[in-house]
């Protein structure tokens, strides 16, 4: 794969990425009382595996290419450790909250709402984070 398509893909995959952590910011918004079960069924199924689908990809194919491209880069090697690490993190995280999102799809009487936004918000932001940080290395090693 070439770099330009090394980068488009990634790129892509992570716009796919942003777009769900957007649906998951509605479904925190619309709780207690708006909540639209067909959405949170929707991001439930998509959710882990989109997760370990773009995980897979980075570590496999992205990681490997930006390891060489960084190797003069003192820290490289730590940086693209703790990503791995934050993958791991991600994905326990997205089995979780898709069984939230499932309750909530399903309506589930007794779950507990604060506790389910609390999740959504934990997830997406932490997502958001770790993407801009993978986007920041990647466009600096594509230049």
């Amino acid at each position: 794969m070439s770099v330009t398509d090394l980068v488009a893909t990634f790129f892509k995959a992570k716009t796919d990425q942003l777009a769900l952590c957007d649906q998951l910011e509605e479904i925190a918004d619309s709780l207690p009382d708006r909540v639209n079960r067909q959405k949170c069924l929707y991001a439930a199924a998509a959710l882990a595996p989109m997760i370990r689908k773009v995980h897979q990809f980075e570590e496999e194919i992205l990681f490997p290419r930006l390891a060489v491209l960084m190797s003069g880069e003192p820290t490289s090697a730590r940086t693209l450790e703790r990503l791995r690490f934050e993958h791991c993190e991600d994905e326990c995280f997205a089995e979780e909250l898709t069984e939230a999102l499932f309750d909530l799809g399903r309506g589930r009487v007794d779950l507990n709402v604060e506790a389910t936004g609390y999740m959504l918000r934990g997830f997406f932001e932490a997502v958001r984070r770790h993407i801009a940080a993978e986007q920041e290395i990647v466009q600096r090693c594509s230049h």
